[in-house]
């Protein structure tokens, strides 16, 4: 098993090698090229995460003696990827110098009113980045959250289950207890007249 966790390592760290590169060029182009870059390293990171999802599936069947050492790999790697896509997203709405004067006809042509424009949009699309990141946060902790609450509640299911298995136990031993003392007490009366009788 861990022979398959270390070929998912390898293809991890050749995709995300390739992904960082594309990330990287990504604020370097403009138009239909970026376009085309961006939807291929969304493509590579859904890969990614897929890659990380099977690698999640070999470490819960690698002995429980090793399984620690590998969680914390596929723990780092995880984190690798979520910088990965903070980094992602801060490239689509990022351009170089060289981009954003020709987007603005840095030529003489275009006035300070188009360059300002352009730079307000660009920053409302970074704060609508770190909303939406923000968003992602909340809801993965709230679901974080809910998963904590129903296995509590599991447990106190189980907790009132066994506790309704000691009182059913209980009862029925009350119950034979009972019989035995009926028991005795019937076999008590019977011997007391035959104990006057022979005196």
């Amino acid at each position: 098993m861990s022979s398959d966790f270390e070929a998912y390592e390898q293809e991890f760290g050749t995709l995300t090698a390739e992904i960082t590169n594309k990330i990287g060029r990504i604020p370097k182009l403009g138009g239909e090229d970026k376009t085309q870059l961006v939807l291929n390293v969304d493509k590579q990171l859904e890969e990614v995460r897929e890659l990380l999802e099977q690698m999640d599936l070999e470490v819960r069947e690698i002995p429980i003696q090793s399984r620690a050492m590998y969680n914390s790999r596929l723990k780092s790697y995880k984190q690798e990827v979520e910088k990965l896509e903070k980094d992602f997203k801060r490239s689509r709405i990022a351009y170089s110098d060289e981009v954003r004067n020709e987007l603005l006809g840095d030529d003489g042509g275009s006035s300070e009113s188009q360059r300002a424009h352009l730079l307000d949009n660009t920053e409302r699309l970074e704060r609508s980045s770190r909303r939406l990141e923000t968003g992602y946060q909340i809801a993965v902790e709230t679901e974080q959250i809910g998963q904590e609450i129903l296995s509590n509640l599991h447990t106190d299911r189980e907790k009132i289950q066994r506790s309704r298995e000691r009182l059913r136990e209980t009862d029925a031993n009350l119950g034979k207890s009972s019989r035995v003392l009926s028991g005795m007490l019937r076999s008590h009366k019977v011997q007391a007249p035959r104990m006057s009788d022979s005196s």
